[in-house]
């Protein structure tokens, strides 16, 4: 009854919803029962058992929730307390420990998209207090790794006999293969562009340009792989066609044909000096 008292004038904490997470088990129960105790002495059992089941809500401990009232309805149930109700809660949603917690974490985690530094800080902190050591460690250690680094690793001439040598020598396996692919791009974008190499003027519409070396002609979409297209030159796959180059000082005496033309120095028509 003091205790009763005293509840009624001090603020308690009410629980948080409660909707199957193994983790918040604990934390659920705890909570509800001092609550209950502070409270709710003097209410009946089953209206401190119907207040806990208010705070269990969505997922599968919506439908467990609705199984046992049911239950409960039809007087085919065991559970008459609140304290009865916490057992069937703590049984039926298998409260684990930190360790088996742990154990669950390391035997799922991989590496995935990650790099292989990221994955080795992820495993270190799952590795703590799962009791894990030794070589069951090593070897969750290799099923997390991507397929290549973790068959480098296997060939490797040194044997490796500790975590500690396996992530160090994860992690540099893993940038020097990152460094490499990253060199790989870079001289592949230099070799479809060396130097001279010069894209066509005019987008995806054609065009041409006349560059060091001969002139380069090109039309879209329309790849050409055999002959001369518009005058004696080079073609060559994917519609470029090599012709001969011309000195851009030269003049073009060829321009200078036409029968709208007048001879600035004879004053006919018909050609230019």
């Amino acid at each position: 009854m003091l205790l009763a008292q005293q509840g009624s004038r001090v603020e308690v904490t009410r629980p948080q919803v409660f909707s199957e997470r193994m983790e918040d088990v604990s934390a659920f129960i705890n909570t509800a029962h001092i609550y209950i105790r502070m409270k709710m002495t003097e209410e009946a059992a089953t209206t401190q058992v119907a207040w806990v089941l208010s705070y269990v809500q969505g997922g599968v401990a919506e439908a467990w929730k609705d199984n046992l009232m049911d239950e409960l309805a039809k007087g085919e149930s065991e559970v008459e307390t609140a304290e009865q109700l916490f057992s069937k809660i703590r049984n039926d949603f298998r409260e684990t420990s930190e360790e088996e917690r742990k154990i669950e974490q390391l035997r799922t985690i991989e590496q995935g998209s990650r790099t292989c530094d990221e994955y080795v800080q992820e495993f270190k902190k799952v590795a703590r207090g799962s009791g894990y050591k030794g070589r069951p460690l090593i070897e969750e250690f290799k099923r997390g790794l991507n397929g290549p680094i973790r068959r480098k690793l296997a060939e490797a001439e040194e044997p490796l006999s500790t975590i500690g040598e396996w992530q160090e020598r994860a992690v540099r396996l893993d940038r020097n293969q990152r460094q490499s692919r990253a060199e790989q791009r870079m001289l592949g974008r230099n070799t479809a562009h060396p130097e001279g190499n010069t894209q066509p003027r005019g987008g995806f519409g054609g065009g041409s340009y006349g560059g060091k070396g001969g002139q380069i002609t090109w039309w879209a979409g329309v790849p050409h792989t055999g002959g001369n297209k518009g005058g004696g030159g080079n073609t060559f796959r994917g519609g470029y066609q090599m012709g001969p180059w011309r000195d851009p000082n030269a003049m073009d005496v060829d321009r200078g044909r036409g029968g709208d033309r007048t001879c600035y120095h004879c004053g006919k028509f018909g050609h230019m000096a």
